[in-house]
């Protein structure tokens, strides 16, 4: 199981972006650096939130994450 990151952004559209992908069947892990440097003690930029699937599953994300990122 080998995870890609599709998505690199601000945690609002990163979450859209996770919904419309698990409401298609596929599997997501979010990756939240701005909470994790919150709760460590420091701050991080605004972009700090990385959406990840896995490879096999590139195929039928592709059209949705491009659909997305011509929306936004």
């Amino acid at each position: 199981m080998a995870l890609m990151k599709i998505f690199s952004g601000s945690e609002i559209l990163a979450t859209a972006l996770q919904t419309k992908l698990e409401d298609a069947g596929i599997d997501t892990l979010l990756k939240n650096n701005i909470q994790s440097g919150r709760l460590a003690g420091f701050g991080t930029s605004g972009m700090a939130v990385e959406l990840f699937i896995e490879e096999v599953d590139f195929g039928k994300a592709d059209p949705i994450v491009e659909d997305f990122r011509m929306s936004i």
